[in-house]
């Protein structure tokens, strides 16, 4: 059994994963599980560069996160940072406030990587299933389709330059975003998966991961708070998530701030992640999608024990 911290930043949240991880016995005991929405990638995809504001945040974010990690006694930590870090010019900057306050340098992982360790978290603990399988992994700025199997084995995997805070920020600037914004945005993403190499068709099973697909399936299934033990494993049809992310884009942020299940630091970009999600189902041949709490975040834990996601 060996404890571990695992970090996750992203363009929008910024997570911590604390657990106990026996190899043999391929199970996790997780002792911390927490989310804080810091925006680093808030203005990079006009600008290039991550703001002041954006790094004070993560910087905030990871100082009450340390403290929480000198509470257990930790044997490994990694530091993962996708997206924004990637694309921001100034990304040293990032890299070096994370090493300051962590004691770990930062890995500033590319799409390949990304893709294969949010695999690996999202099907370890998975019912039997059609193969291949397909991961969704839809974040802040991009979006990562993976196809594998059950064993661990990654078939194709591609990172897309779409996610919820790049794709609202390039075209849903109205509240509620108007219907010539929505059809760019469709546009955007339709571009980005028609010159795709992986074919959703493929998919003998859908997994979705990550925090748009977990508060759209919130949606779906009306709950009156977030309740992960619910999500988890859910079962979505194409056509309710359709009908989710259409209701959301005639709210005002304002008011998808105010449902019970909804992270206001997720209200404002949620239509924008629906659209991809919704664009992906649309090309797929089954009739739903599984759900999973369980993502990259996880799979920067393995990593820690079992390097090789197929080593299981």
């Amino acid at each position: 059994m060996t404890r571990v911290a695992a970090f996750d930043c992203g363009t929008n949240s910024l997570r911590l994963l604390i657990a106990d991880l026996d190899v043999d016995a391929g199970t996790s005991d997780e002792l911390v599980r927490e989310m804080r929405i810091v925006r680093l990638g808030q203005g990079v995809d006009r600008t290039g560069r991550i703001a002041d504001a954006s790094l004070q945040r993560a910087f905030a974010a990871v100082e009450e996160y340390m403290d929480i990690v000198g509470q257990h006694d930790v044997a490994e930590i990694r530091f993962c940072a996708t997206s924004a870090t990637r694309d921001a010019e100034n990304s040293e900057e990032f890299v070096d406030g994370i090493r300051e306050r962590v004691g770990v340098t930062p890995d500033v992982i590319d799409g390949d990587e990304e893709a294969r360790v949010s695999f690996s978290g999202a099907t370890r603990d998975l019912p039997p299933l059609a193969e291949p399988l397909l991961v969704i992994d839809i974040g802040g700025g991009s979006t990562e389709l993976i196809l594998g199997r059950s064993d661990g084995t990654i078939v194709e995997a591609q990172s897309l330059d779409i996610g919820s805070v790049r794709l609202n920020e390039r075209h849903l600037a109205d509240d509620p975003p108007s219907k010539d914004q929505i059809r760019a945005a469709i546009a955007d993403i339709d571009a980005e998966l028609d010159g795709c190499d992986v074919d959703p068709a493929r998919a003998g099973a859908v997994i979705g991961v990550a925090g748009t697909v977990t508060t759209l399936a919130a949606a779906v299934l009306d709950l009156s708070s977030y309740d992960s033990a619910l999500i988890h494993h859910s079962v979505l049809r194409p056509d309710a998530v359709q009908g989710a992310v259409t209701t959301l884009l005639t709210m005002l942020v304002e008011q998808r701030k105010a449902l019970p299940y909804m992270h206001p630091g997720r209200a404002d970009v949620i239509g924008a992640g629906g659209l991809i999600l919704d664009r992906i189902l649309r090309r797929t041949t089954v009739a739903s999608m599984l759900v999973s709490e369980h993502d990259i975040l996880d799979g920067i834990a393995w990593s820690l024990v079992t390097p090789d996601p197929s080593d299981r």
